[in-house]
């Protein structure tokens, strides 16, 4: 398999591009519109097929890279059905693969930090968005969240997962780039040792400011993003 982790310093998104290297198909995940033709020249470069291109959610803080993707390989794009986007060529549930050569993604859905979010689980790691961070989670106080389908998305989706399970989340602000589901269990201070109920009133008091650029963003989302002509 090709695996190739990818950051953007603005918004401190991860974007992920995976490989099958008997085909050279290849997938991205959460891909930034404005780094595009650096993700366009690694596939070059590795002589990969991109087929799809899939968010873990519609973002708030960075516009997606889905359609100028798509513009520029022929790719099909996807999403979380529940996030009411109609920009997407697929909708995706519960349990549902991505299939990119010989390889596939399966879809768990993660509900909390939005209604839409989530995770893709390939092998022997999970793309988790926002809903399971390094040493956090995704807030939940906009986009339909809600800190009580969080806990259960992670605790009881993401964290009965195998220990060993290595975790890449869509955003780390502390240059961490991957962990695992055992030191999230014992080690993520959102929820190693808290309740169900410790961990809602935490969230339901974090008090953000909304991300700056939500307002841009979430609509442009919701569309796939905006094809990048420059």
């Amino acid at each position: 398999m090709f695996f190739r982790q990818l950051f953007d310093p603005t918004s401190s998104t991860y974007t992920y591009i995976l490989g099958d290297r008997t085909t050279n198909a290849a997938v991205i995940i959460d891909p930034v519109i404005e780094l595009i033709e650096r993700d366009l020249a690694l596939l070059r470069e590795q002589n990969l097929s991109l087929q799809w291109v899939l968010d873990t959610h519609v973002h708030a803080d960075h516009v997606t890279g889905a359609k100028s993707l798509k513009a520029a390989t022929g790719a099909k794009t996807a999403v979380g059905l529940a996030c009411g986007a109609i920009g997407y060529d697929r909708s995706l549930v519960d349990d549902d693969e991505i299939r990119f050569g010989a390889m596939q993604l399966r879809a768990i859905a993660t509900p909390g930090h939005t209604a839409g979010s989530m995770s893709y689980h390939c092998e022997d790691r999970i793309f988790t968005g926002d809903t399971l961070l390094i040493g956090g989670c995704g807030r939940s106080d906009f986009q339909n969240g809600d800190p009580e389908a969080l806990y259960y998305s992670i605790t009881e989706r993401l964290f009965t997962l195998d220990d060993d399970t290595l975790v890449y989340p869509a955003h780390d602000y502390k240059g961490r780039r991957v962990s695992s589901i055992g030191e999230e269990k014992a080690l993520n201070p959102r929820l190693a040792g808290k309740t169900r109920e410790d961990f809602v009133t935490l969230m339901r008091n974090l008090g953000l400011p909304p991300p700056k650029l939500i307002s841009i963003a979430v609509p442009a989302n919701l569309q796939g993003g905006v094809v990048n002509r420059t």
